[in-house]
């Protein structure tokens, strides 16, 4: 069972709420080198039916975070506190068995690199089919017939031929088309995709997000969308969540994240992106040096070392101490500029690169 740290006493049952709420999750691993602090006090909420867009540089702790919900972390050297609730179940802390059941059924994930995901050595039909059979106790000629319906749902054409055929005869696309088969066909009430859209070139990325966004309306799934493709956030999600160094930086609706950033660091995520409406004469705005070594996080603001706006906060406070996110509900960010100074940044420097 996962190693687990309380500063309290675990959480008792709660009353109506989000689909899946994560309140207050730290996640660390024990390395040769030190403990690795992966995620830094996470809260985000996902409601029913919705997709939200986790973004964020390389080892910001987009998917750490999201394979604790799955309890997928070495027991032997990973810490996890803070809650996981998917519904009126808290998954920090459940034990293995407990975990099993719901991983497939009731909460899926499509990895990155369905390559590496899927055995080389079993057909895909018998891939799909033991993830059915595991959880709804059909037959092997019930599983069969549901992954054939499964592959041709995610649009694998001739799929009752197709699908006897092993992972290395199918492209990049369509491999990810069967992961997405295999992590639906339980029907499950929340689908984890990680980097969805990763080396696939563009058609089939949109194909692939299209396929997603069909899925959900046809069988309801609440999806978490983990990417550094804000394009990709743009097109799919409904909701944001900007993580840097561990922590959520900023939260808020696409429109709202998107259209009018609060952040700094997603300033630069927004400005480093080159665009086809914006003006070519305008340079990029990329964020300046490098992520922080988590090992040893710096103190106050994690991005305070690579920002440009500092000074004027004043007094030296982001070095010193750590803002939270303001609490107001909507757009959330967590920053020392003032809105006003926010805003005069923003459509002074920043939005017209954008």
């Amino acid at each position: 069972m996962t190693t687990v740290t309380w500063d309290r006493e675990p959480a008792t049952p709660r009353g109506p709420g989000p689909f899946l709420s994560v309140r207050d999750l730290s996640v660390q691993f024990s390395t040769e080198d030190g403990v690795v602090h992966a995620v830094d006090d996470l809260s985000f909420d996902l409601e029913k039916g919705t997709t939200l867009g986790i973004v964020g540089e390389s080892g910001s702790g987009k998917s750490v975070s999201n394979l604790s919900i799955l309890g997928l972390h070495d027991p032997s050297y990973t810490t996890i506190s803070g809650e996981i609730w998917l519904e009126d179940r808290e998954l920090v802390g459940a034990d293995r068995r407990t975990m099993e059941k719901l991983r497939g059924d009731k909460v899926a994930m499509i990895f990155q690199d369905p390559l590496t995901s899927l055995s080389p050595y079993h057909s895909i039909g018998r891939q799909i089919s033991e993830v059915y059979r595991k959880h709804k106790g059909a037959s092997k000629a019930e599983a069969r017939a549901r992954a054939i319906e499964m592959l041709e749902r995610v649009g694998i054409p001739h799929a009752k031929t197709r699908v006897d055929d092993y992972p290395h005869q199918f492209s990049g696309g369509m491999r990810q088309r069967v992961m997405i088969a295999m992590s639906l066909v339980c029907d499950p009430d929340l689908l984890i995709a990680d980097e969805p859209t990763t080396a696939l070139d563009v058609t089939v990325q949109a194909q692939i997000l299209d396929l997603l966004k069909d899925l959900q309306q046809d069988f309801g799934t609440s999806i978490i969308l983990i990417t550094h493709d804000l394009g990709v956030v743009a097109k799919t999600a409904h909701n944001v969540l900007v993580m840097y160094a561990g922590r959520a930086i900023e939260q808020g609706s696409v429109q709202q994240v998107l259209r009018e950033p609060h952040h700094p660091y997603t300033w630069g995520l927004l400005g480093s992106m080159p665009k086809l409406t914006s003006n070519v004469d305008l340079p990029l705005l990329p964020v300046r040096g490098t992520p922080p070594s988590l090992l040893n996080p710096p103190s106050g603001c994690p991005f305070h070392p690579r920002c440009d706006y500092r000074e004027l906060v004043g007094s030296d406070l982001c070095a010193t101490e750590r803002p939270e996110l303001s609490p107001a509900e909507g757009h959330r960010d967590a920053c020392y500029l003032t809105l006003a100074q926010k805003r005069e940044i923003f459509n002074g420097k920043i939005k017209e690169r954008l």
